[in-house]
């Protein structure tokens, strides 16, 4: 990879988090779930896996009532560029909420994401958020 390529790597993740944001500021479903491709693969603060633009919608309306606006800070985030079009990036993300009741509620998860380069910007692929693990997961 060369510097120029490195440094712009930062940019992409910004990119992606402007795009998130603007769509969180609102809690727009449709413009939360166009951050991700139309085969994009889900693992979100529910149980599900969401498969696809449209289970990834639903998981998102799933929401209404609850969230009334979310806005999301990618930090300490490690990349791997797979390809010039395909960025892997492993990191923690920062979650400010406002709930429909009114309240400010904050939360720390570790974040995977893949990230692709289409036409009409970085999209993610796949993004698995989970919180962070208290121990580690060695099982009783």
């Amino acid at each position: 990879m060369k510097p120029s390529e490195t440094a712009a790597l930062p940019n992409v993740i910004a990119e992606y988090q402007a795009t998130w944001n603007a769509a969180g500021r609102y809690w727009g479903c449709d413009g939360l779930a166009a951050c991700f491709t139309d085969d994009g693969l889900f693992f979100g603060g529910r149980p599900e896996h969401s498969v696809g633009r449209e289970a990834i919608t639903a998981y998102f309306r799933s929401y209404v009532g609850v969230i009334a606006s979310c806005t999301l800070q990618l930090r300490d985030q490690e990349v791997l560029e797979l390809s010039a079009e395909c960025l892997v990036c492993q990191g923690f993300g920062d979650f400010s909420f406002v709930l429909a009741d009114g309240r400010h509620t904050r939360s720390v998860v570790r974040t995977t994401l893949i990230l692709v380069r289409q036409e009409d910007g970085w999209k993610a692929r796949l993004q698995h958020f989970a919180p962070p693990p208290s121990e580690p997961p060695l099982g009783a």
